[in-house]
């Protein structure tokens, strides 16, 4: 029997540099309130949201990506020609095929770097993390790009007065690259899918064929409505709090880090009240820098987790090297969670 030879990769990996782009499109909840029944102070208490960000015609899901992917790459100091592999994580791009991260892969001039998209949810960046770490130490690639991209405007239901304020459009890139020392720890990891309808699609693309238009929502004026998100906020908000802060400390003891230890926190971007539950839960010192991207930001999905990540770096509130817990967590219910050293 021939013996298959055995991979060669890094002995670690690492975050080598980090990149954002927000539209250029500032939306104030006051835009939101145009048709929703509700007030600023409402949207801001309920979730701390003030700002997000939405694209405009010519930011796609591929333009916002290749512009945070170009930032990332610079910042860890290689070449396009080096990314070995491209793992675009979202689930606003619609065309079904072919993955936007081969288009991605192409116009960011990469040596024809493998190039896949995956589809985690607001998960989807701890996943595409955890793909690049096996690559580059299993040695299928000596470089790779993780993206985090969403254009969820496009998915958001205006008239839903329990989702229409949460989201946001952008994106966010790491390179991930060798190292001789630990740099990402073990990931926890999971789903479950018996909560799969407390954040949903409200509608499927299926149904759009000719036939089912006469089944399909509605909005104020007659108009039949786009597919968009919708959640069970209590029932999500009930999980990310209980369930989540223990998959957090899992890390930690995964990666044999304890809360004293850690430098920041940058959890999914999703609400801040499950931010600082989490903090509270987690025990956090007071030391520990956390991130609240999502006050002007919105809940980007993916993009959430490098966004945040990007601005913590680039305003000083965290630096290099510094040690940072990460989570995501969201549709699915699917989540993951590790501990990195900052780029």
């Amino acid at each position: 029997m021939a013996k298959i030879k055995p991979s060669k990769g890094a002995p670690y990996a690492r975050i080598l540099g980090v990149g954002g782009y927000r539209p250029t499109r500032v939306v104030p909840n006051e835009v939101i309130l145009e048709k929703i029944d509700s007030s600023d102070e409402w949207i801001r208490s309920r979730s701390g949201i003030e700002t997000r960000h939405w694209a405009g015609p010519e930011e796609t899901v591929a333009a916002m990506a290749i512009e945070a992917s170009g930032k990332a790459i610079a910042n860890a100091g290689i070449d396009a020609e080096q990314i070995g592999a491209v793992v675009v994580s979202t689930v606003s791009h619609f065309s079904q095929t072919p993955a936007v991260a081969t288009e991605i892969a192409d116009k960011l001039g990469t040596d024809k770097a493998a190039a896949f998209d995956i589809s985690a949810g607001c998960a989807g960046f701890g996943y595409g993390l955890t793909l690049a770490k096996g690559m580059v130490v299993e040695g299928s690639a000596a470089y790779v790009l993780v993206i985090g991209v969403e254009r969820l405007s496009d998915l958001t239901d205006l008239e839903d007065r329990a989702t229409a304020f949460l989201f946001g459009d952008g994106a966010g890139a790491v390179v991930v690259g060798p190292s001789q020392e630990p740099a990402i720890g073990p990931t926890v990891w999971g789903s479950e899918g018996d909560k799969s309808e407390t954040i949903k699609q409200t509608v499927s693309w299926d149904r759009f064929r000719i036939g089912d238009l006469a089944e399909l929502p509605v909005d104020s004026e007659g108009n039949v409505k786009f597919p968009a998100i919708t959640q069970e906020g209590q029932a999500v908000f009930r999980w990310a709090v209980f369930e989540m802060a223990k998959v957090a400390q899992q890390a930690l003891d995964a990666a044999g880090i304890s809360p004293d230890d850690l430098d920041v926190f940058i959890p999914h971007q999703a609400n801040v009240r499950i931010i600082d539950s989490m903090v509270k839960t987690l025990k956090l010192p007071e030391h520990v820098t956390v991130a609240r991207d999502i006050r002007t930001t919105g809940n980007t999905s993916a993009a959430s987790i490098p966004l945040a990540m990007e601005r913590l770096l680039a305003t000083g509130e965290a630096k290099s090297g510094d040690t940072a817990l990460v989570i995501g967590f969201g549709a699915g219910l699917v989540y993951a969670a590790t501990v990195v050293t900052l780029p």
